[in-house]
């Protein structure tokens, strides 16, 4: 940490305090960018499972129809 001429007493605090802000901002962002990608993906999978179900279901049905 390097000093300004002139600099007044009480200022490292307040560098501090907005440090720590940072770090919190910094903290929430990456938090919510994670539960967004976490929901994504979950969405994706649900997506691909209902499609593989789809494709199952009217596989079966093919095949039901070829038999007759």
């Amino acid at each position: 940490c390097f000093s300004l001429a002139g600099e007044k007493p009480g200022t490292e605090q307040d560098e501090v305090k907005l440090q720590n802000a940072s770090k919190q901002i910094v903290q929430t962002a990456i938090l919510r960018a994670v539960q967004q990608v976490s929901q994504e993906s979950q969405q994706k999978e649900k997506l691909t499972n209902s499609t593989t179900n789809i494709q199952l279901e009217r596989g079966k049905l093919m095949k039901k129809h070829e038999k007759k």
